[in-house]
């Protein structure tokens, strides 16, 4: 993941390998934070338990499941960090666009919602930034296979209307080179966060460019893609959250990828708590990825508030970081915040370790019906990621 170098003004545009599908843009601007903020219940960062409407595959014997933790955890504060804040590059736009009718697509936006290939289906869904006009006609949208009806809050529990046919609860889709299963869930959610493209393809390159053994670490990692994806690039992974049913999906989608073999660590346990642990025993990562929810309740009654508990999180995952780490990287699904918010705290909290900072937000860009010409911007999240130079 990598979301979030000497200060730029003016516009120019940085555009990645046309082959991954994903072009990286800086510009002037920066689109307003995303609406409707999700809480534990959504997305890749799900470290706190979710409600999905069925249950899962049952977590294997990989899964490491720790024993309840003390009441209260040892106090610690936030380091006080000296030297030069990093370099920086702001504000930076990770544009993901899909372009094969077997993985992902945004066909079309507008009138509050959103129209998407997942795999074989395409699906309907509430988008609240979706402010525009629909490009394409009624009858597109209407030959959709699954629609979510329900609560339009990104936290709000709804069900699926599957109007051409019953459809079953999972379906199978590949992307970034990995086998998994989209999932329809009662928050709206699929399984996948394809926005995240853009980070799992830095991570990629950077595991497979790295001539040496990496360790990566995916907080809040929710069902796994990005873990499988480190993994199969050649990295050590721990994958934690603190949701079973999660960790059960993320072990399904291990199989499915034909993965088992695979060194990943499958950790269910609060993700603060872990950090905490791996800090005092002296653990250390190459990569941290991080994904948290806006709100949520851990598995023993834990709370997390993400303008409360960000900066000392993210505190301990530089002192967790190797000497020669690759990466530190933050994606934020919040409403109340700008990309300056965590670009300045992702500074602070790396200053005296020289390298970058890059901060901005991550967007889909639609297709259309045939996945050949280039449409509006959805913008999905926000995003900050601190590089060595």
């Amino acid at each position: 993941m990598g979301k979030r170098f000497a200060k730029t003004g003016g516009e120019c545009y940085l555009h990645q390998d046309p082959n991954n599908g994903t072009s990286l843009v800086k510009n002037r601007n920066g689109r307003p934070p995303r609406s409707g903020a999700p809480v534990a219940k959504r997305g890749p960062g799900g470290d706190f338990a979710r409600k999905p409407e069925r249950s899962a595959a049952p977590a294997r014997d990989k899964v490491v499941a720790k024993p309840e933790a003390a009441a209260t955890e040892p106090a610690r504060s936030l380091i006080d960090r000296k030297g030069e804040l990093p370099a920086e590059r702001v504000p930076v736009i990770l544009e993901s666009r899909g372009r094969d009718r077997s993985d992902f697509r945004l066909i079309d936006s507008g009138k509050g919602e959103k129209l998407e290939q997942y795999g074989a289906y395409r699906i309907v869904r509430p988008e609240a930034q979706a402010l525009w006009p629909r490009s394409l006609p009624d009858h597109v949208w209407e030959r959709a296979d699954a629609v979510f009806t329900g609560d339009t809050d990104e936290d709000g529990m709804g069900r699926w209307r599957f109007p051409r046919e019953a459809l079953g609860e999972t379906w199978p889709m590949h992307l970034a080179g990995v086998d998994f299963l989209g999932r329809f869930t009662a928050f709206r959610h699929v399984g996948v966060f394809p926005e995240q493209l853009v980070h799992w393809n830095w991570m990629r390159e950077a595991v497979e460019n790295a001539g040496r053994p990496l360790k990566v670490l995916n907080l809040f990692g929710y069902t796994g893609v990005a873990s499988l994806v480190a993994a199969s690039a050649g990295a050590e992974v721990t994958h934690v959250d603190a949701s079973k049913k999660a960790i059960g999906w993320a072990r399904e989608n291990q199989t499915l990828a034909r993965m088992d073999r695979l060194p990943i660590r499958w950790i269910c346990e609060d993700a603060m708590k872990f950090i905490l642990r791996e800090e005092r025993r002296g653990s250390r990562y190459d990569i941290i990825l991080t994904d948290p929810p806006k709100f949520g309740r851990g598995p023993n009654g834990e709370v997390w508030h993400l303008f409360d508990h960000l900066p000392m999180m993210l505190d301990i995952c530089r002192e967790i970081l190797s000497p020669k780490a690759l990466g530190l990287v933050l994606t934020a699904y919040s409403i109340r915040a700008s990309f300056y918010s965590i670009h300045e705290l992702m500074r602070e909290t790396m200053r005296g370790a020289g390298g970058v900072v890059e901060s901005g937000e991550l967007v889909i860009r639609e297709t259309g019906q045939d996945g050949d010409q280039d449409g509006r911007v959805l913008s999905t999240s926000l995003f900050s990621r601190w590089v060595p130079k």
